[in-house]
């Protein structure tokens, strides 16, 4: 009896250190651009784009129609967070738009679009960013850096600027989807700008 309380006693301490572990695995902030290179990233093919260059640690993203960068490696679809820091440097639209996954579809996150302000998902139920109800306007400061974290989990997409939270969607039995055109190119993970040059630099994820 002894034997046996001390065995399952263990067992529990083990299972326990386990899921500490990788708890704190999850937790890890994993770096998806080294500050050097375009490693892991591809240019994103839009037409009439503008150049994506880097330099001193920041992706430049230059003035086209529109123009980004797409994840070329494999990505989660659900439970995961992803941060980073962005910066309007010319033009007046919308400098920090992210493509991600939501399980089997996708969705835009929307930063400075419709002449500069609006901040929103595109799309939900068929309505851009400007239209449903994740809609706000923001006033982005031009040549300021801004923090965006962005989470998805079972049924919500959330997301932060500057620590403070402006998108809290509950999607279920919601169509998530994004808006026709050429945004299926930045799948399954991109950044993109449309008629303003941005930067764009420390970008993170972690599983949840």
């Amino acid at each position: 009896m002894a034997i046996t309380r001390r065995f399952l006693f263990g067992s529990a301490v083990f299972g326990a250190a386990h899921g500490a572990l990788a708890a704190q695995a999850a937790a890890e902030w994993i770096p998806l651009f080294d500050g050097k290179t375009l490693k892991g990233w591809k240019e994103t093919p839009f037409h009439s784009r503008g150049e994506v260059l880097v330099k001193d640690s920041t992706i430049l993203i230059g003035k086209g129609h529109m123009t980004g960068i797409t994840w070329t490696g494999e990505f989660p679809n659900s439970r995961y967070e992803i941060r980073f820091e962005a910066a309007r440097l010319d033009g007046n639209d919308f400098f920090a738009g992210i493509t991600f996954p939501v399980k089997d579809s996708f969705c835009t996150w929307i930063n400075g679009g419709w002449g500069g302000s609006v901040v929103g998902l595109s799309s939900l139920d068929g309505d851009d960013a400007s239209e449903n109800d994740t809609s706000t306007a923001r006033d982005f400061v031009k040549g300021r850096w801004y923090a965006f974290r962005l989470a998805v989990t079972e049924g919500r997409i959330r997301g932060w600027i500057d620590g403070t939270l402006v998108i809290d969607a509950d999607v279920t039995g919601r169509r998530v989807g994004l808006r026709a055109g050429e945004t299926e190119l930045c799948t399954p993970l991109g950044f993109a700008t449309y008629s303003t040059a941005a930067g764009l630099r420390k970008v993170e994820f972690r599983l949840l």
